[in-house]
């Protein structure tokens, strides 16, 4: 491919990511207070596009069909996250653009994560700091806490992180049962065809599915009461995927008894029901964010890229894109 193609950058983005981008491609920035006039003059010349809601704390805007029907020339659109709600894939796919993610790379660190997560939530570790912290030691011992200990665990998803999470969980010594569309063949934990029979026979709920209208708020008022009052949810997965209202009315009712959220429908938007509430441990969408794993998310985005431009297979495509991955 000749000159440096014409890239739509839909936000803002990691600082390796962009320097990247700059030197490579001819850079547009849709984020920029003349984003319809930017449309306007290069859309028909745009080939690539570069987004990720919230790569960087902020927002990005969605690759719509209709933004894609303003990009005629457009041929693949690269996302920062394993997480591609943000883009309409299946319009994409239509239209035979190639929507790439970043897969695997963040695995192992959004399993730690969770792991960390589920023990602050039942153990109360924030909340035992506060205590500490806030001077009331002396008076008092923190009141004794629920346990993982007597607790079957229960995973919403069985794809890569929830099997990274699942291997973690092993190490504890608890049952550990599973709900996804299909049974997994290679993992030896018990799975439930039906999300409710799952909820009602675990003690914690954890979930990690991708986002998108399959999965906006599978987990409702039904799902939380099968939970139970002893039941603790930790949710990495993406806000919608839980009704936020329902977990609100679940947590003050005492249909469940705590929560460890990692993200949030709305955000960086936290509802105050949520913030002042003390069965719960809230995280800002974290659990990929350390320098190791963001780096390797920013260079594959970037990979995914340079091997399109250099006319190769691209690296990690979505599943409804239509072209085979590298190798």
């Amino acid at each position: 491919m000749s000159g440096r193609p014409d890239l739509l950058q839909t936000g803002p983005m990691m600082g390796m990511i962009e320097a990247q981008l700059n030197e490579h491609f001819t850079v547009h920035r849709l984020d920029a207070p003349d984003a319809e006039a930017t449309l306007a003059d290069v859309g028909p010349r745009i080939r690539a596009v570069a987004t990720g809601v919230g790569s960087t704390g902020g927002g990005a805007r969605r690759v719509t069909d209709a933004l894609m029907a303003r990009l005629p020339a457009l041929e693949i659109v690269a996302n920062f996250g394993v997480g591609y709600d943000s883009v309409d894939a299946e319009a994409a796919g239509r239209r035979g653009v190639v929507v790439t993610n970043t897969p695997g790379v963040l695995d192992d660190e959004v399993a730690d994560l969770t792991i960390g997560l589920l023990l602050a939530t039942i153990r109360q570790i924030p909340q035992a700091e506060r205590h500490l912290r806030e001077g009331k030691w002396p008076a008092g011992g923190f009141p004794l806490t629920a346990t993982l200990r007597d607790r079957t665990l229960g995973i919403v998803g069985m794809g890569r992180i929830g099997r990274a999470i699942a291997r973690r969980l092993e190490g504890f010594g608890r049952p550990i049962a599973y709900h996804s569309r299909r049974p997994v063949a290679d993992v030896p934990y018990t799975h439930y065809p039906e999300l409710v029979a799952l909820a009602r026979d675990v003690d914690a709920l954890i979930v990690i599915v991708p986002g998108g209208p399959e999965t906006d708020r599978m987990i409702n008022a039904e799902v939380l009461a099968a939970l139970g009052p002893k039941g603790v949810l930790i949710n990495v997965a993406r806000g919608s995927v839980v009704d936020e209202p329902a977990l609100v009315t679940a947590l003050k009712d005492g249909t469940i008894a705590a929560a460890g959220l990692d993200v949030f429908a709305h955000e960086p938007h936290v509802p105050e029901a949520l913030i002042g509430m003390d069965n719960v441990v809230l995280l800002p969408h974290v659990a990929s964010a350390t320098h190791v794993t963001r780096n390797a998310m920013g260079q594959l985005v970037v990979d995914n890229l340079l091997a399109w431009a250099a006319g190769k297979p691209v690296l990690t495509p979505v599943p409804e894109t239509p072209v085979k991955p590298a190798g």
